[in-house]
């Protein structure tokens, strides 16, 4: 994930530089200060939340606490990581759900912020959760979003309410609920109309709408990418409407992160959801601890947790836990294992979610496609069983005839080999952090703990 690249480089620089020191002086602290104030602006926070942040890490970090201590730029750290947290919300913000269903969700937003398909990836979380969803097609005004809502819903089976011909998005969105109530539907999610810009059109139909509906949950879909703009955006929305929540989408593609760092300090406004990526999965709630952690290199250990344990069967997880106490963890192996983990995202997206993940860098040379795969399947049925069980044994000789067999090159198995020796070095390491004491009985890798 792009998310904060320059910033958390930028951040664990400054950080590092003041826990190699043994004490630390009040100008110590604020030259530390001024880079992380510098880091803070180019990843476009907005200037009132830099100055209050700094304001507040800088009233804590030069206590006689933090610089009389035996540790003190660990301490900093700490000041820093507990400020950021607090920053972006402090705790992590579910949703309203309704004490009697059905949960009704309005999602606004302007136009290109990806609020159609944010609407279906939040049925489809709340599908996941057990739920049973009903999106509302509420935009009569774009071009074909009725149609790409239908489209959503159908690719991944989820309900969609929508009314032929030109109705109004008022009516459409009452009659919604009710066909919910009838039809046995807990939540209902209405996706309404975006503009190119915000004018009275817009923020009175979505009060007409708010007014219609009494919806639980009234959420601005984000644009993270437009930065500033977008913050902008979120404090017009909130001011006319009264928003209960926001979602940021395009995180993946913004390195800055200004908007995630700014937008709740300046609006008030939990945010409740991220989009990280295109997929229909790649909605994920967000916790401001777990992102604070990211970015101060601290590992989100959390979210690999979850993530894991929803892409493991159970019952092969236990099979592989077997081989890997036994030390039978052969080619095959590797391969089930590499169509299981890409299940979890990109390998580049989990190793950055390591704490100290400065060991597995290599292992970003593991990213593969689905074409990759194949070619990788290919290799391995190419060899004899003897040398899937124990790769050593495989020669310049045998090499050419794997390759020869499975239509690829000598180096494109020397390469297949050494992905393997790296993920040899990357289940040992998951399973040290798995049984640390930290983690234990959380679950942590079915397939190792």
């Amino acid at each position: 994930m792009a998310i904060f690249t320059s910033l958390a480089e930028k951040l664990q620089n400054t950080l590092r530089k003041l826990k190699s020191k043994g004490k630390l002086s009040e100008t110590d602290v604020n030259e530390a200060l001024r880079e992380i104030r510098l880091a803070l602006l180019e990843a476009d926070v907005n200037f009132k939340v830099v100055k209050e942040f700094l304001a507040k890490v800088k009233e804590r970090a030069v206590g006689q606490e933090v610089l009389g201590s035996l540790t003190p730029g660990q301490q900093v750290v700490k000041i820093v990581y507990e400020e950021l947290t607090n920053l972006m919300g402090s705790e992590g913000n579910k949703l309203n759900w309704a004490s009697r269903p059905p949960t009704v969700i309005v999602l606004a937003g302007l136009q290109g912020s990806g609020k159609t398909t944010t609407a279906a990836k939040l049925a489809y979380f709340c599908q996941k959760q057990g739920r049973h969803p009903l999106l509302v097609a509420a935009d009569v005004y774009r071009p074909a979003a009725i149609e790409q809502l239908k489209v959503l819903g159908q690719q991944y089976r989820l309900s969609v309410f929508s009314m032929e011909g030109r109705h109004d998005p008022v009516d459409i969105s009452r009659l919604s609920v009710e066909q919910a109530v009838s039809s046995g539907y807990d939540t209902v999610i209405v996706d309404t109309a975006g503009r190119l810009h915000i004018d009275e059109e817009m923020m009175g139909e979505l009060k007409a709408i708010k007014e219609a509906v009494q919806p639980h949950e009234v959420l601005l879909v984000l644009d993270a990418m437009t930065g500033q703009d977008a913050v902008k955006v979120a404090e017009a929305f909130h001011q006319q409407v009264g928003l209960t929540g926001i979602i940021l989408t395009k995180l993946d593609g913004d390195a800055r992160g200004g908007a995630a760092l700014s937008v709740r300090a300046v609006t008030g406004c939990p945010i409740k959801f991220i989009g990280v990526g295109e997929k229909v999965e790649a909605l994920e709630p967000f916790h401001p601890d777990r992102i604070a952690g990211r970015i101060l290199g601290m590992g989100d250990v959390l979210t690999i947790i979850e993530k894991a344990q929803a892409a493991f069967d159970q019952s092969q997880a236990r099979e592989f836990q077997r081989k890997i106490r036994q030390k039978e963890f052969t080619l095959e192996d590797f391969l089930a294992q590499l169509k299981q983990i890409k299940k979890m995202g990109s390998l580049d997206e989990l190793v950055s979610l390591f704490p100290g993940s400065g060991p597995f860098k290599q292992l970003k040379d593991l990213q593969f496609d689905e074409r990759e795969l194949l070619h990788m399947e290919a290799i391995i049925q190419s060899m004899t069983p003897e040398e899937r069980r124990n790769p050593s044994i495989i020669n310049a000789s045998r090499k050419r005839r794997i390759a020869a067999g499975s239509g690829t090159s000598v180096q494109d198995v020397n390469r297949l080999l050494r992905q393997f020796g790296e993920a040899q070095k990357l289940i040992e390491r998951l399973g040290e952090v798995s049984s640390s004491k930290r983690f234990k009985g959380k679950g942590l890798f079915p397939f190792l703990s």
